[in-house]
């Protein structure tokens, strides 16, 4: 199943440039492993969407979680819900 993470950065461009490599090595791995359907900052480096594969919300959320850029505190907020893809 898939679902749709939708985040709100903190307002604070360097604490994003320093951990973005640890992030995308991390959506590397998830991807590697079939976790990661797509993924991608707003043009306006704002957020992001992130859409994983889980087989539950909880399995979403704990992906979410293990982020480093939610650790290093980059995500100022998030809503994650199920996603349905018609294209």
């Amino acid at each position: 199943m898939l679902f749709a993470a939708i985040i709100n950065y903190q307002k604070n461009p360097e604490l994003i440039q320093a951990t973005r490599p640890s992030h995308r090595a991390y959506l590397t791995e998830l991807q590697n492993n079939g976790k990661l359907f797509a993924s991608g900052p707003f043009a306006d480096d704002s957020g992001a969407l992130i859409i994983y594969e889980a087989e539950s919300a909880e399995e979403a959320a704990g992906l979410l979680e293990n982020d480093p850029f939610r650790k290093a505190g980059v995500f100022a907020s998030w809503e994650v819900r199920p996603w349905r893809r018609v294209f």
